[in-house]
């Protein structure tokens, strides 16, 4: 299997949804960060592709359809290039909005030092987490300006790189409608996912 969608927005841009939605239409098995919690082993090989390792691609996501979500979108330059005819999905939201979102999430959860967790298998996924989100995305910066301004640096280096027959640029509140019509598949008869509030994503951080 190769995969037929690479997400390129950054977490806490409904990119959870996404992953519901598309494998609703048919695109499932949808990778998302949510799999590297249930998938032991795969935290290492995100960590060594991160490094700049050669890690065998297949292995990782030859199972799946679609990739969404850090740390996928990290790479969506190199999934491009490996999935010639993969579309490509860009998530976006306001940037207050987001910023908020991930100031209250995921920028709290990697503020805690993996080496402190006593689970060898969370611990290689806090520091594969910090690794491709704090360190590669942001350079280890948290402050709100700098954490924007590395947001829209992304979104502008994916409109501006991938080809507009590639790309759809999406918002959650959008529905069904453009994704469908960019992906040519028909409109379910069940509304647009929304998941993964702050809420729901701090409960399950906490229960890891």
């Amino acid at each position: 299997m190769s995969l037929k969608v690479i997400g390129a927005g950054f977490g806490r841009t409904g990119t959870h949804s996404l992953k519901i939605a598309l494998e609703m239409l048919g695109f499932a098995p949808c990778y998302h960060m949510v799999e590297v919690f249930s998938h032991p082993g795969q935290s290492e090989m995100w960590e060594a592709a991160a490094r700049g390792d050669v890690i065998d691609w297949q292995a990782l996501l030859g199972p799946y359809k679609a990739a969404v979500d850090w740390p996928a979108s990290y790479f969506w330059r190199p999934l491009m290039a490996m999935y010639p005819d993969a579309k490509v999905i860009l998530t976006e939201r306001d940037p207050e909005a987001w910023y908020k979102s991930m100031s209250q999430t995921i920028l709290e959860f990697m503020k805690v030092d993996a080496d402190t967790i006593v689970d060898p298998v969370a611990r290689a996924q806090r520091k594969m987490g910090k690794l491709i989100v704090s360190e590669k995305t942001f350079g280890g910066r948290f402050d709100k300006e700098h954490v924007l301004d590395v947001y829209r640096a992304n979104s502008e280096a994916v409109k501006r790189e991938v080809p507009k027959d590639r790309l759809l640029v999406f918002d959650s509140p959008d529905g069904w409608k453009p994704l469908c019509e960019f992906l040519g598949v028909p409109v379910p008869d069940a509304p647009y996912p929304l998941t993964n509030t702050t809420e729901e994503f701090r409960a399950r951080a906490a229960r890891r």
